[in-house]
Order: structure tokens, then C-alpha cells, then sequence
């Protein structure tokens, strides 16, 4: 087994980084080399700004690298729920945003020739208990009827040819849901923003920002860059120099098993519809088929901030037995990789993005951020050269967590709550 992203592993890694030292002056400094900071760095460039990335690890090391591979549209959150706290018209536009961020995934896989397995593959929403299967089927009649015509209500007896498993008691449909390799489309992605002109430099994390006449310095162990303007895109993996933003990111572990290569019978057999799946569980699953028919199965295993060989080794194990659990035949099957990594989560797990403590950001997509991420910064990148605010989560406010500083000591507490509610609802 290997304790390493399936995405990082199987993909060519980006070869273009600059490799003289750090520094020059720049119009914008972008600081994290994931979708969110290469979709804006790649925007930036073709538009003739000069842009500078600063990644503290490589291209994509971070949750753009270690997800589940889903590009699932729509909001992840109940949309009545959303339509109850914000009004039918903000939660239209909520919705319509992650539908826009799969759009613009598919025109730059167009436009700049990735080759990422991209399709469009439909999600489903799987009802883990018979009770849930009606919180499904309200919420569906109101997304069908109002904002998503593109969906469709499974029975259970439906689901025979969607998920070779007993467990489940129907589904919500969300036909414009994706999928593809997430490790070829971050380096593709990379590999076109310096073609257009961007600066890609890896292991070069920002230790320090200071104000520098009408902008920024930031200062690398690599060396120094100052810019009008800065994008941060750094999610979970924020770190001390930007306490505003760690005093309201909640950085949550996610973990991941991929299987063994299975046979076409197999494949066909566990998952004859072959869609990216999420299970209605508060501490659920979710998992589809990778290029090469690897099952990649994930989930919360465990409320951990901390992703390392001997954490991500407990959480396999525990996504094993829950990979068993809905698909028996599969409960002895080799496992051939197991990975983790940090999402950033909000209080409300609603993104964020706009101006804030003198910096552009975009982040806090709360797992959720393959789909939108990469159409965010397109997003900031026209927002922080003046042309349009087109910002979807610009008036959502942002506090910060109570008694929280970057680390999250009540993940625990967070997690038997989660628990508790799994166990009587």
C-alpha cells in the first residue's frame, strides 16, 4: 500500500517552476498553487497582468491534489435550508455558482488541451436510511422545480442499476455533476498559466507580509517579492503569517482509500452507473470510479486536523470496514493507496471570497471546492483588476470562531456530536 494521493501518484508531476530565486515586483502575488490560485494566476496572465505564484509545497499539494474526484454541482447544503436563511433568489445564485465553476472546468480542459478524464457523469445522492430518503425527496421538488430541471428522484429499486448495494433506500440525481483526474488537471492547469506568462515558484512558503509603499512584501526562505495586490488561496493550509483568515478556516481531515485496479465484471458489478456518489450520513461517504477502475472511497473517518502515514493509517482502516459495509464483495479487496488531506472548513460551510485585512482571498469551500475552486479565481482575478464583481459570496458575512486560533482543539467534541446525531436520526 501506498500512503500517497492516488492523484499525486498518477500524474505527471508540473515540471515548469521558475528556479531562480525568489524576487522582482510583481502586480499580483498569488500564494497557494491549487485550482483557486492557478485559475486566477492563469486569468491574470492571459489578460497581460504580471503574476507571481507562491506555493509553500508543489503544484497541488494540497486539497486540490488529496479530494475525492467529484466536480458535484449544485449546493452541498439543503437548498431549502438556503433558500430558508438567505431567500429563494440568493439561494439560486448560490447554487448556479457551482454549476458555473463545472462549466468553466470543461471550457479550460477545452481551451488549453488537459488531458484529465473530464466527463460528465451525474451524482447521486444516496438516502442511507429510510427517514432521509424524504429530507432527499422535499429538497429535490424544490431545487427540480426552481433552479435545476437536471435531476431526477430514484427508488430504490432505480438504484439496482445506479450502485451494485442493499444499503440504500433511493437517490437525488444531479445529471450535470463531473469527474476527472484531479492531479492531471492541476499540473495542465499549471503548465497553461506559465505558458500564458504566470511565475510558478514551489517550496516557497510566505513567512511574512508587510506593507511596502502601496503594496505588499512577502518574504520566502527562497527570498523576497512585493506586489500591488495579493490573492490568497491557501485554504486549510493557511499558516501563521495570515491570522485573520486561520481565526476563521476550521482545517478538518479528509481520508481516502483507492483499491486495486478492478476487473471490468467487477466494476460493472459495485458500480454499474458509473457517477460520483455521496451517502446522506452527517459522518458519510462518498466514492465513484477512478480512469483506471480503482474504487476511490472517503469520508470523515475521524475529526482530525492532522493528515500524517500513521493518522491516514487509522482512518483506512476505518474506511475499509465502511467500504465493506456497502459493498461485501469488496471486503477483502487490495488496497493499493491511502492518502489524506485538510479541508478548510466555515462555521456555516459556505465559501468565502473577497477583500479582507488588506488581501484578496478565496477559500473556506468546505470540501466542496473542486467544483468552484478553479472558477473562483477566475472570479478574483477579475475583481482585483477592477472589471467586475461577479463574487457569489461577496455579502456573506465572516466572523471568526470563537476560542479558535488556527488550531482546532474541539474537533473531537465536534465529532461524537456528529456521532450522536448519525446514531438517532
Amino acid at each position: 500500500m501506498k500512503f500517497v494521493s492516488y492523484w499525486h501518484d498518477t500524474a505527471a508531476p508540473f515540471s515548469g517552476g521558475a528556479t531562480e530565486p525568489v524576487a522582482g515586483h510583481y502586480d499580483v502575488a498569488v500564494i497557494g498553487a491549487g485550482f483557486t490560485g492557478l485559475g486566477a494566476a492563469r486569468k491574470l496572465a492571459l489578460e497581460g497582468r504580471s503574476v507571481v505564484v507562491l506555493e509553500a509545497q508543489t503544484v497541488g499539494f494540497g486539497a486540490s491534489g488529496r479530494n475525492g474526484g467529484h466536480l458535484n454541482n449544485g449546493i452541498a447544503h439543503s437548498y431549502l435550508a438556503a433558500r430558508a436563511e438567505f431567500g429563494a433568489e440568493k439561494a439560486r445564485a448560490l447554487y448556479r455558482a457551482f454549476d458555473a465553476g463545472i462549466d468553466t472546468i470543461e471550457r479550460l480542459v477545452a481551451e488549453e488541451g488537459i488531458d484529465c478524464d473530464f466527463h460528465r457523469s451525474g451524482k447521486l445522492k444516496l438516502a442511507s436510511k429510510p427517514q432521509h430518503l424524504e429530507g432527499i425527496a422535499r429538497n429535490f421538488e424544490a431545487i427540480h422545480a426552481e433552479v435545476d430541471p437536471d435531476t431526477e428522484l430514484l427508488t430504490r429499486a432505480d438504484l439496482q442499476a445506479e450502485v451494485g448495494s442493499d444499503q440504500f433506500h433511493g437517490a437525488m440525481l444531479q445529471k450535470k455533476s463531473a469527474m476527472m483526474h484531479m492531479g492531471r488537471f492541476v499540473s495542465g492547469l499549471a503548465e497553461a498559466a506559465v505558458r500564458h506568462g504566470a511565475v510558478i515558484h514551489e517550496h516557497a512558503p510566505v513567512t511574512a507580509r508587510r506593507e511596502q509603499g502601496r503594496g505588499w512584501a512577502l518574504d520566502t526562505p527562497r527570498g523576497t517579492v512585493t506586489a500591488d495586490r495579493v490573492l490568497l488561496a491557501t485554504g486549510a493550509y493557511t499558516t501563521e503569517a495570515f491570522g485573520y483568515f486561520r481565526r476563521r478556516i476550521v482545517p478538518v481531515g479528509s481520508f481516502l482509500i483507492a483499491t486495486r485496479p478492478l476487473t471490468a465484471g467487477e466494476a460493472a458489478a459495485i458500480m454499474p452507473g458509473n457517477r460520483t456518489c455521496v451517502t446522506s450520513m452527517n459522518i458519510g461517504n462518498y466514492f465513484r470510479l477512478a480512469p483506471d477502475n480503482r474504487l476511490i472511497f472517503g469520508g470523515r473517518a475521524r475529526f482530525s486536523a492532522t493528515s500524517d502515514q500513521k493518522s491516514d493509517v487509522k482512518s483506512g482502516e476505518i474506511l475499509r470496514q465502511a467500504l465493506a459495509g456497502i459493498f461485501p464483495d469488496l471486503a477483502d479487496v487490495q488496497i493499493d493507496y491511502c492518502w489524506g488531506g485538510m479541508v478548510d472548513m466555515t462555521r456555516d460551510r459556505y465559501p468565502r471570497a473577497g477583500l479582507a485585512d488588506g488581501t484578496y482571498f478565496a477559500m473556506g469551500y468546505s470540501g466542496h471546492g473542486a467544483q468552484i475552486a478553479t472558477h473562483m479565481g477566475e472570479i478574483m482575478a477579475d475583481l482585483i483588476v477592477g472589471r467586475i464583481n461577479r463574487n457569489p459570496f461577496n455579502d456573506l458575512p465572516w466572523n471568526a470562531v470563537p476560542l479558535h486560533t488556527g488550531k482546532p482543539w474541539f474537533l473531537p467534541l465536534v465529532g461524537l456530536y456528529y456521532k450522536a446525531k448519525d446514531m438517532v436520526q
